[in-house]
């Protein structure tokens, strides 16, 4: 039970982040999301650095091979667009399509896993995948608007995933490769800003240079505490508490930046949740069955 408590608590700090973590970034209005990302980039590799001294895994590096480096260099592309996407729709004030983003997500690993690993829909995944399209088109022809920063939020996520599913290569492990293969070009960015007379360099504003050096906290934190709730709990609690996250982003969205939200949007957003509820209705049932063929195995 306590281990049950534990990955609960921690699958809580790692959503529970994600979701309040438009608010740390709104500390930072000078700057820009590329030059974001970047320091992003640049004080993650320093605390995962730490985290592998402190923990000695840099053995770990040399069971990678040049497959999975690739691999590395993919995912680490991917995960630097999507940080990019988030932090310029929070620049945008799209925070509410943002959300969307993260709320079809678990829809388009579906769809991944069919297109890319010839994986077989089930009816209730397929209906709920049918119902979030559904609710993504309303957007398109009522608000006339394409979703497009949502979209490619839980595209490159949903990418991320099945790259990183593909390689199998521990979490810490990975991310530190992934943020060390994009720190040249993360590098490059905040040399060229500097010199352009502008970043935060140039500023040279203490509290806003502090506050750049936290986002390596805050971007490992979270995906630590996501890798120890993984470990301690079955997939679907986990797909359950993964809905906080866009859940806090669009109470932010709408309630705090005053975001506009309502008429048809309204209709968008029933259809991806009626989806998402049909969803994890299913993996619930699906993860039932598993365990009763279990226990009835281990009758046998």
């Amino acid at each position: 039970m306590s281990t049950d408590r534990g990955g609960v608590a921690f699958a809580l700090a790692a959503y529970g982040i994600w979701g309040l973590a438009p608010l740390f970034f709104n500390l930072l209005p000078q700057a820009g999301a590329f030059e974001i990302v970047a320091h992003r980039v640049v004080w993650s590799v320093v605390v995962l650095g730490t985290l592998l001294t402190l923990q000695r895994q840099w053995g770990a590096l040399a069971v990678l091979d040049a497959r999975r480096l690739v691999g590395l260099v993919a995912s680490g592309a991917l995960i630097a667009c999507n940080w990019g996407i988030f932090i310029w729709a929070l620049k945008s004030e799209r925070l509410v399509e943002a959300s969307l983003g993260y709320f079809i997500n678990p829809l388009v690993s579906v769809l991944l896993g069919v297109l890319v690993l010839r994986e077989r829909l089930t009816r209730p995944q397929l209906l709920a995948l049918l119902l979030a399209a559904a609710g993504v088109l309303n957007q398109v022809v009522t608000v006339g608007v394409v979703p497009w920063m949502g979209i490619a939020l839980a595209l490159t996520f949903g990418c991320y995933g099945l790259v990183r599913k593909r390689i199998g290569v521990n979490a810490a492990v990975g991310l530190s490769v992934e943020t060390a293969l994009v720190l040249p070009f993360a590098l490059a960015w905040i040399a060229f800003e500097a010199s352009s007379g502008h970043g935060a360099l140039v500023r040279g504003q203490p509290l806003e240079l502090g506050l750049l050096a936290l986002s390596g906290l805050v971007t490992v934190v979270p995906l630590i505490c996501f890798a120890a709730a993984a470990n301690r709990l079955p997939l679907t609690t986990l797909g359950f508490v993964q809905y906080l996250s866009p859940s806090i982003t669009l109470l932010l969205a709408v309630f705090l930046y005053q975001e506009p939200f309502g008429g048809m949007q309204y209709l968008t957003f029933a259809g991806i949740w009626a989806g998402l509820v049909i969803f994890s209705l299913e993996a619930l049932y699906h993860q039932a069955g598993v365990r009763k063929r279990r226990v009835g195995g281990e009758a046998a």
